[in-house]
């Protein structure tokens, strides 16, 4: 479900018709309390802000939601200076798009944050549950981070275990580059993609060390999958 906080009539109406039509769930608020004071109750997956409200200031907005729910927050601004873009991505929004917009966008970049959530709640629920991850011959205790395989220690940098951890609450299922980012690095992660490619090239040696068949096979151009039934690649 969405939330819309948005005191323009006109496109508040808009997008309700739009993302019902695109199959979202829509609850709309025209100005920031009454927002603070649902967010609970609601629980969206995602809010969309206007950046523009009547009576209350929207970084202040943005900071009360965001100490009430851990939903992505999408602000819509009719101004795009660099300062406002930090001080909103600061206060604690997660993404920021310029009035006006393509709408095709906007479900994109939807799409985008929805995925990282489901993926990150996944993790969270599997982790919970499970304190060691077993697939294949792989054992990941994620209390001590030790990670085996059959009965050899695997020798793993933070990241590389964190991503090993990922895949194996993910296993038999093709993970992008994006997904992994959002899952080991975090969303707002801004350095250069290849992170994903040359720790998953560490990640390999370690499992391979001992001359085993390859787990983590690239799918191209999509990303990656841990699948012991594939063959090489």
């Amino acid at each position: 479900m969405i939330l819309l906080v948005e005191s323009e009539p006109r496109l508040a109406s808009f997008l309700d018709r739009a993302l019902t039509a695109a199959g979202y769930r829509l609850e709309r608020s025209a100005d920031g309390q009454p927002a603070v004071s649902r967010v609970e109750d609601l629980a969206p997956d995602i809010v969309l802000l206007d950046i523009v409200l009547p009576s209350m200031d929207t970084l202040e907005l943005v900071r009360q939601l965001r100490a009430r729910s851990d939903a992505p927050i999408v602000m819509l601004a009719a101004r795009d200076s660099l300062e406002d873009r930090v001080a909103g991505l600061d206060a604690g929004a997660d993404d920021y798009l310029m009035k006006p917009f393509a709408f095709e966008e906007l479900l994109a970049r939807l799409r985008a944050l929805l995925r990282g959530r489901s993926l990150a709640t996944a993790g969270a629920i599997a982790s919970a549950r499970h304190g060691v991850l077993d697939y294949a011959d792989l054992r990941l205790d994620q209390d001590t981070r030790q990670a085996f395989r059959g009965q050899r220690r695997l020798e793993l940098r933070n990241k590389g275990f964190e991503l090993l951890a990922s895949f194996m609450r993910h296993h038999e299922r093709v993970l992008s580059r994006r997904m992994l980012l959002q899952d080991v690095w975090g969303y707002d992660f801004l350095g250069d993609s290849n992170v994903i490619d040359v720790t998953i090239s560490h990640l390999r040696r370690a499992l391979e060390a001992d001359g085993e068949p390859r787990l983590i096979h690239t799918v191209r151009p999509i990303g990656y999958i841990l699948n012991a039934r594939l063959m090489s690649t």
